[in-house]
């Protein structure tokens, strides 16, 4: 399936996100990694089928790179519950303890450090974790991303995220 073969699946009430999709394939503030990065680990965050083939199809990246975004949707799957839930327990014991869980992938992820960042925050905001965004834009400004940079991997995180929830809505009401 296409990015367009994906747009035309939207139903007229999600004219916007199709629109939205369209718009930021074409972004330049990101580069083409960047970008297409971006489209992958939030589509694998969300883990809609039609989705995720979709941007898989569409996504212009090295081997490297699509594997990196991938590890970026799976690291950041298990950290964004774990810091999430470390932010609304009250208990602020949790917070001393340590996480004792692997994340090697954040050193090593085999691309640009700052465009495996740049997918973790896409990827945090399609989970709602707070702490990991705050954490990740602050790296981010530390490599010198722009908030406009650091705002387009956010659009689309949250296109694709609209894309998968409507679809999967869709999905349900054919059943």
């Amino acid at each position: 399936m296409s990015l367009d073969a994906l747009r035309e699946r939207l139903p007229a009430y999600a004219k916007d996100i199709s629109l939205n999709l369209s718009s930021l394939a074409a972004e330049t503030v990101l580069s083409d990694q960047q970008k297409w990065g971006a489209f992958l680990a939030s589509a694998h965050a969300t883990g809609q089928p039609d989705v995720v083939r979709a941007i898989e199809a569409a996504a212009e990246l090295s081997p490297e790179a699509r594997t990196a975004a991938k590890a970026a949707a799976a690291i950041m799957g298990m950290n964004n519950i774990y810091y999430r839930a470390l932010h609304l327990l009250s208990n602020g014991e949790y917070k001393t303890l340590p996480a004792r869980l692997r994340m090697n992938g954040l050193a090593n992820p085999g691309v640009d450090k700052a465009d495996f960042e740049l997918w973790a925050a896409a990827v945090s905001a399609v989970n709602g974790c707070g702490m990991c965004l705050d954490a990740h834009e602050a790296e981010l400004k530390n490599h010198g991303v722009s908030a406009p940079q650091i705002q387009t991997a956010l659009r689309i995180a949250a296109v694709v995220n609209a894309a998968s929830r409507i679809l999967a809505a869709e999905t349900a009401l054919a059943a």
